[in-house]
């Protein structure tokens, strides 16, 4: 029987809730924020008519939800009868001061405040809170944290539960005549490759195509770039992991986004797809 592992987020507003589930969205967990302890179960009930196969969810329920959050302490209890359900819940607190603190920078208001934030209102939500602490099977303090030192402990706490993928890689191919890709983080240009756009056979086919695909991998310096490229990628991800990044983009171009570019791109995700600890994707955005 598959078991649907289940994180419940919550805490104190301010603490680091949102930056914990950035983690668990980059570590492929279906987030969702927000979410009425009510429909919880409903949700979960739905994944099993999923076409996409979700084995992972993370859910943030926190006093946004008005008079829904009292339904939460009920639905954990629920939630960890069920035998198709691993239920754990992380609560993320920090001090008052650097609540406090954390607010007048941002400058935002506090969910249960009309203006700005005091110890009153957070000892008020401490008081709602109390309960569903009780119930935490984790409980974080971010006072003197930095993002990536939260990060680093829910990697400690949860990275192990689901081995194999820690690290996402997304890897694209594109046309420099259509742009660079906004969201990637790393551009790789591969016009130094010779081009099989000049060879006749080759002119209205892709990378995606085997003659294409052998023609690029067999000009060295199309090789050599191909495994440098994936020693230099390999020595680069434990860093970001450290540094708190769970993902990466890689954009790979080419003139027109057909040729080079593709082949490069199926290249590296064939040569990714057995390396453990990574989750990879693969998009053509030109072709």
């Amino acid at each position: 029987m598959d078991v649907l592992q289940t994180v419940i987020v919550t805490g104190l507003s301010g603490a680091g809730k949102t930056n914990a589930i950035d983690w668990f969205e980059d570590r492929g967990y279906y987030c969702v924020d927000n979410m009425p302890p009510a429909l919880i179960k409903d949700f979960i009930g739905l994944t099993a008519l999923s076409k996409k196969k979700i084995d992972r969810a993370a859910f943030v329920v926190d006093v946004r939800g008005g008079e829904f959050f009292s339904e939460l302490v009920s639905c954990i209890a629920d939630l960890r009868k069920d035998e198709r359900i691993d239920c754990k819940v992380l609560f993320i607190e920090a001090s008052d001061e650097t609540l406090i603190k954390r607010y007048n920078e941002t400058r935002r208001n506090h969910p249960l405040a009309a203006g700005s934030t005091s110890r009153e209102v957070i000892e008020r939500e401490k008081d709602t809170l109390a309960d569903v602490r009780a119930t935490a099977d984790y409980i974080i303090d971010t006072t003197g944290m930095k993002v990536a030192d939260l990060k680093r402990e829910i990697e400690r706490l949860f990275g192990e539960e689901k081995g194999g993928s820690s690290f996402a890689v997304n890897i694209m191919s594109f046309g420099f005549k259509k742009g660079i890709p906004a969201e990637a983080d790393m551009v790789l240009d591969m016009r130094f490759i010779p081009n099989p756009y000049y060879v006749k056979s080759l002119k209205k086919l892709t990378g995606n195509n085997k003659k294409v695909y052998d023609y690029v991998m067999r000009q060295k310096v199309a090789a050599d770039f191909a495994e440098k490229f994936e020693s230099l990628l390999m020595e680069m991800i434990p860093a970001y992991i450290k540094e708190g990044k769970y993902h990466l983009n890689v954009a790979f171009g080419c003139t027109g986004g057909q040729h080079r570019s593709v082949t490069m791109a199926n290249c590296m995700y064939r040569r990714l797809n057995d390396k453990e600890g990574l989750r990879l994707t693969l998009e053509h955005r030109d072709i």
